[in-house]
């Protein structure tokens, strides 16, 4: 198994592909204007508890006020409004905690107006992202995410990922986070964790606790509300979570950004920083030469097509998300009906884990599979789904099939759902009929003339389809031009550009304007 991860720049925004074997699995945009990402940590003011939702509204200066529930303020409320209020006022610059006096614990079932006040000043992070009309859900159980081990200030728990099966390597693992654990801060040990070093894991301590100093160091002199302390670039943060041996490249088209990125993976895995390159065609953009503007153009569409003639149909509702099976042409090649859906089930399973991962949809997602009468059959799907969804970061629950087919999972959800417009609009001014390709050659061929009088060299970037037009066949419509002005054209096909879109570049890969 390959796994790649192919970075686009731009000026206001970067993209973030995940490929395994060539195939999207992952899609990921980290805008400028993004002040709200899960994991950074704010210093904000309480706008209004409400007793009847047992919450509280926070200004984080976003336009909607955030969510606080009581259920998301920790254990040690107490103490974290303490540790605040001391560092605020100057009273205390130790940051260690380990001469820090806790609080009582807040009782767990108790009501948000008996520990939390109008005005009052809080420490908070983001872990829901603002969604349509909601503002950020927040926490303050503050935890800071590093590549082996989480770091949970004001605890003193000590807790292993359950994706670590063996009981020997998690006992050998508490007993190395217990030696090096500093007081007044709770460990959660990440799965990749599993057979590192203590070095390895100190190294990670120290990092987390150089940001934990520094975010308190912000606190005396910042603003009410203000982001204190900022999770990893977006680049960073997703290599953090996914970066294992298994990766053969990482591809970054921003001089900058691919610095970064190597520096980066030069400090988490020594060893695999070579396999950081740096694209620097210019005629091909990076999106192209790995074929994913293509895949989001199939993927993310109401239907999905699938291997021998399935399809799906996805549809968005503002409470769940229905997903539809069809056999399509498939039904009349299989010997009986049974093993005709036991076929499409099989290979709808495992794209529906990959639209579920690519698309980022949470919430609530209903399947509906087709129809299998035997028991082991069904049971058979539902543990194939399950094993497919495995890699799945997000935390996520699957019910059994029910009598009538029906799948349902409930998956977490913190950034609003990846939804990219695959339609194009009517080149045609939208009379329902597609303009004849001979209008756009037309066009072409006129702009092409009055571009080789003044360039030697002329680079064409066009839709596959009109490309393809253009280019194949004897004598092809590039062929005459040849021979008419003397001057080969170079075309290029791009997935990403609409119908009726097109770009010349010369020989630099300049955009030709004039």
């Amino acid at each position: 198994m390959n796994k790649e991860l192919i970075i686009r720049s731009s000026s206001e925004a970067v993209d973030f592909a995940l490929l395994k074997d060539g195939k999207l699995i992952e899609l990921h945009k980290e805008e400028e204007k993004s002040n709200f990402q899960v994991g950074d940590i704010f210093i904000a003011k309480i706008r209004k508890p409400v007793a009847g939702l047992n919450a509280a509204f926070v200004n984080v200066g976003f336009e909607k006020d955030a969510f606080l529930h009581y259920h998301d303020l920790g254990p040690n409320l107490s103490s974290q409004l303490k540790f605040l209020k001391l560092v605020s006022t100057g009273k205390l610059k130790d940051f260690s905690l380990k001469n820090f006096q806790f609080e009582k614990e807040i009782d767990k079932n108790g009501a948000i107006a008996d520990v939390l006040a109008t005005n009052q000043s809080v420490l908070v992070q983001v872990v829901k992202e603002p969604i349509s009309t909601k503002g950020p859900r927040i926490s303050s159980e503050l935890s800071l995410a590093g590549r082996y081990i989480v770091l949970v200030p004001f605890s003193d728990r000590i807790s292993i990922s359950q994706k670590i099966e063996s009981k020997e390597e998690k006992d050998r693992l508490k007993r190395l986070v217990q030696s090096i654990r500093p007081k007044g801060f709770g460990i959660i040990v990440r799965t990749v964790a599993e057979g590192k070093k203590v070095a390895e894991l100190d190294k990670d301590l120290q990092n987390l606790l150089s940001r934990w100093t520094a975010m308190c160091k912000k606190l005396p002199t910042a603003h009410h509300p203000s982001k204190v302390l900022g999770e990893l670039n977006r680049a960073s943060s997703i290599l953090r979570d996914v970066f294992n041996d298994t990766f053969t490249g990482i591809f970054v088209d921003d001089e900058e950004l691919y610095h970064q990125t190597k520096d980066y993976i030069e400090e988490i895995a020594p060893s695999k920083q070579n396999i950081v390159k740096f694209y620097q065609h210019k005629d091909i953009p990076i999106f192209e030469k790995f074929h994913i503007e293509r895949q989001i153009k199939t993927s993310f569409g109401k239907t999905v097509s699938m291997a021998r003639g399935a399809y799906l149909i996805i549809e968005h509702t503002e409470a769940l998300h229905v997903i539809d099976v069809n056999s399509g042409n498939r039904s009349n090649k299989a010997s009986n009906q049974e093993d005709t859906a036991l076929e499409v089930n099989m290979i709808a399973a495992a794209e529906i884990a990959r639209q579920l991962r690519l698309r980022d949809m949470g919430g609530i997602i209903v399947i509906d599979f087709i129809d299998m009468s035997n028991p082991d059959n069904r049971k058979k799907l539902f543990d194939h789904l399950r094993d497919e969804m495995s890699d799945d970061k997000a935390k996520h629950k699957i019910l059994p099939p029910s009598k009538f087919g029906l799948i349902q999972i409930t998956r977490q959800r913190v950034r609003p759902e990846v939804n990219i417009k695959t339609s194009e609009e009517n080149p045609d001014n939208g009379n329902g009929e597609i303009a004849a390709p001979i209008l756009i050659i037309e066009k072409i061929e006129s702009d092409l003339e009055r571009m080789l009088k003044t360039h030697k060299n002329v680079t064409l970037n066009t839709h596959p389809f009109v490309a393809a037009y253009l280019s194949k066949g004897f004598p092809s419509l590039r062929g005459k031009w040849f021979f008419q002005h003397k001057k080969w054209v170079k075309i290029i096909p791009r997935d990403a550009y609409t119908f009726l879109e097109y770009h010349f570049f010369d020989k630099e890969g300049n955009e030709i304007l004039d």
